[in-house]
């Protein structure tokens, strides 16, 4: 599940107003870029061997990117990618410059996960119906999960990241309403989570949906505490990271190549490609401190061993040019 979470930026300029478009009115720096190197694995087929997804960590760890979630600590009896969790850690034990959180759905993986990761990070749904296929478990049950795993991570001094999954639309119950979303966040927030994802798990929403969804959060949890996260299913991706951070958001997740999707929702694509939000940002002449060239070099590593096309637009388009250039 290789993602890129990411690129948290400085607030300073950045329009908190909803319904106002100020292209000028976005952060110039960007203080902190995140990356996954989990999520993505759960939908391919063959296993993918520790070395590899540590080597992928590495890479983007190298581009620039400040913080890369490196696994997950859940059963491999429900996700057999993942059995590998603590050969990955153990791999990057000695990596330096970078935080490597990993996800841990239940106090049984926080317990497994705290002997390797000094950063954890659990997932809810605003969907009943998700919450149900996902983590086999109501939205209330996953909470009371929680308030498990956040008291032994304050009692270690481990901090604790939270997700909610499902802010715009779920496969099985369509739209979901705000209220909802702001539900789920705080109740994630107030049991101690630093930061707050809000994810697009299937890739539906629309800045038309965003924009009501980010307001109702807002009302609840501290804007400087929220992250996006939008899969791409749609193409919809930029433009929602765009009014986002125009709202006052400061972190985006993505994930290279734009790898990645869910196994409990079919048809959704995987996140945002890291390569297309730095190429905006950098466009936007927001600094992000990532190195586009080696972070599409990073892209190139593990497509080329998964045996696969990029599916970001950036890297599609330079690589093309670079082949144009070296045939004249």
């Amino acid at each position: 599940m290789l993602w890129e979470w990411g690129i948290a930026l400085l607030k300073e300029g950045i329009s908190a107003h909803p319904t106002v478009v100020l292209l000028d009115g976005y952060t110039k720096f960007c203080k902190d870029s995140r990356s996954w190197s989990k999520r993505w694995i759960t939908n391919e087929k063959n296993i993918v061997p520790a070395s590899l997804k540590a080597e992928l960590i590495h890479r983007l760890v190298s581009s620039g990117l400040s913080v890369v979630e490196a696994t997950s600590f859940v059963s491999p009896k429900w996700v057999p990618q993942l059995a590998d969790a603590k050969d990955v850690m153990q791999a990057v034990s000695n990596l330096e410059g970078a935080r490597l959180p990993v996800l841990t759905p239940n106090i049984k993986g926080f317990e497994a996960a705290v002997a390797a990761a000094k950063e954890v990070a659990i997932f809810a749904s605003a969907s009943e119906s998700f919450s149900k296929s996902n983590i086999n478990c109501s939205i209330k049950e996953s909470l009371a999960r929680y308030h498990a795993v956040t008291r032994a991570a304050k009692q270690l001094a481990i901090p604790v990241r939270g997700y909610v999954s499902c802010v715009v639309g779920c496969p099985v119950e369509g739209a979901i309403p705000p209220s909802r979303v702001a539900y789920v966040a705080k109740e994630l927030y107030d049991m101690g989570c630093f930061e707050i994802s809000l994810g697009d798990t299937i890739g539906v929403g629309t800045v038309g949906t965003v924009i009501p969804m980010l307001e109702a959060v807002k009302a609840v949890v501290p804007v400087e505490k929220l992250a996006v996260h939008f899969h791409d299913t749609y193409g919809q991706s930029l433009p929602n990271i765009l009014i986002s951070l125009q709202m006052g958001v400061s972190i985006v997740d993505s994930s290279v190549a734009g790898l990645g999707g869910c196994p409990y929702a079919k048809g959704a694509s995987g996140n945002v490609a890291t390569e297309d939000v730095v190429y905006m940002l950098n466009g936007l002449g927001v600094k992000t401190n990532v190195d586009l060239a080696k972070l599409l070099l990073a892209g190139d590593f593990i497509n080329k061993h998964l045996g696969r096309l990029s599916s970001s637009k950036t890297a599609i388009a330079l690589n093309r040019m670079t082949a144009d250039v070296s045939k004249i």
